[in-house]
């Protein structure tokens, strides 16, 4: 049955499902009607759901977005790109509003049979290799399924076994169209015994309202090693949905970092599933937030087989008015015995009106196992205080120090020099006396 409520999004998928890429595909045009039909039915999330309860996205639901960029050139955007490059000899790619902009992006000399590109240019050079990662999803929420449905581009990464790209691979995701509508699907299949290091990097560009819906799937083959980094700063009245899902085999390695400072709301839902034994997963997260600005983060660790290893630090620091949700859902299934796992979820704030709601969850069905998990929210320590004023430092600065150090705990876990300097450079900015600490170190 028709949702009444929907009908902008129903126009929009009538007007372009012939125009989006890869059409000639009979199996993605069944994957893009599935997809919308299971949109239609399932609806936006509302915070009647458990996994939403703390996040309302009713304000997406009444904007009558766009789906396609307005604008066919690309702007002056090169001295964005140039401030923003972790490496000016390294690998990127630069998708503005929604789009891959093959004369911004830069590989240099990979390996015969890695493939590294847009998605539009991997369904035109490898579908087959593509369909079942695409075509095979499962929806638990609208949002997803509505990416599938609007597909438009994103990045694919192809590395056949045995292949490992020691440089990060830079992805620029760079939007500043007002009222338009992102819908990057990007895919990452890694062969056994492979390795890459991806760093995601979304920016807003202007103070524009605009809405990236984001979906990434990363399948980890044996002894596979995948580093995924992502970088949220979209700008202050963007809003910023997305869903990474990891698949993990034998003696694979993932590790998931991801930091979030902008938008006005951004939900980041990251899964990933020890699908062998002797897997391992790590995943890491900063979320630094101010002013009225809502940020949610939903893990989910499943260990299904066993001898499996996890890790989970996220850290939260929240001021002015902001608001942070944390869920945090570790599953250890029966067969997984001797699983290794921890947890832990730590936050700061910083004023009267700031708030989190935080959730760790760990399910356990075997019984040999070893699991930890905990979280805490927090002002200041009085006692790491009184020590700093008792040395000399005024009240503001130890503050900021105290800040500083808690957040930093999280970025030091980055192995990329020029993205930890780069985060480092962030937390700076948004920490009081920051030049002063810069002046410091």
């Amino acid at each position: 049955m028709k949702n009444e409520s929907l009908d902008y999004f129903h126009q929009a998928f009538g007007q372009l499902a012939k125009t989006l890429p890869g059409v000639e595909f009979l199996w993605l045009r069944a994957a893009r009607r599935s997809a919308f039909d299971q949109f239609d039915a399932l609806g936006l999330p509302t915070t009647r759901q458990e996994d939403w309860k703390y996040t309302n996205v009713s304000t997406i639901g009444k904007r009558p977005w766009h789906f396609r960029a307005q604008r066919t050139d690309d702007g002056d955007v090169r001295h964005v790109i140039d401030a923003l490059e972790l490496d000016p000899a390294g690998h990127r790619l630069v998708f503005v509003n929604g789009r891959h902009v093959p004369r911004l992006s830069r590989l240099n000399g990979l390996a015969h049979g890695v493939f590294v590109g847009s998605l539009t240019r991997a369904l035109r050079e490898m579908p087959q290799r593509l369909e079942a990662a695409i075509a095979s999803q499962a929806y638990t929420d609208g949002f997803a399924a509505l990416n599938m449905a609007f597909m438009t581009d994103g990045f694919a990464i192809v590395l056949p076994p045995g292949e490992v790209i020691d440089q990060p691979l830079q992805i620029l995701f760079l939007t500043d169209e007002a009222g338009l509508a992102v819908q990057p699907f990007n895919v990452v299949l890694a062969g056994a015994r492979s390795g890459c290091t991806i760093v995601e990097h979304f920016v807003g560009l202007g103070d524009d309202a605009y809405w990236t819906n984001a979906v990434t799937r990363i399948v980890a083959d044996e002894q596979a090693d995948v580093q995924h980094y992502r970088l949220q700063q979209e700008g202050p009245k963007a809003f910023h949905i997305a869903s990474l899902a990891a698949a993990q085999q034998r003696g694979s390695c993932f590790t998931s970092h991801a930091f979030a400072f902008g938008a006005a709301l951004s939900r980041t839902g990251i899964c990933t599933s020890l699908n062998a034994a002797n897997a391992q997963a790590t995943l890491n997260g900063l979320y630094f937030v101010g002013g009225r600005q809502h940020v949610d983060h939903h893990t989910r660790i499943d260990h299904t087989e066993p001898h499996g290893t996890s890790r989970e630090y996220y850290r939260g620091v929240l001021d002015g008015a902001a608001r942070g949700v944390f869920n945090g859902r570790v599953i250890v299934h029966r067969d997984a015995q001797q699983t290794d796992t921890h947890q832990a979820n730590h936050n700061l704030l910083l004023s009267r009106d700031a708030e989190i709601d935080t959730k760790p969850q760990l399910e356990i069905y075997a019984d040999d196992v070893k699991c930890t998990h905990g979280a805490t929210v927090g002002q200041l320590d009085d006692s790491q205080l009184f020590y700093l004023r008792a040395r000399g430092v005024e009240e503001r600065m130890a503050r900021a120090l105290l800040t500083y150090a808690f957040a930093r705990d999280i970025v030091e876990r980055v192995r990329i020099d020029s993205l930890r300097g780069r985060l480092e450079d962030l937390l700076l900015a948004r920490t009081p006396e920051g030049e002063r600490i810069r002046e410091l170190l």
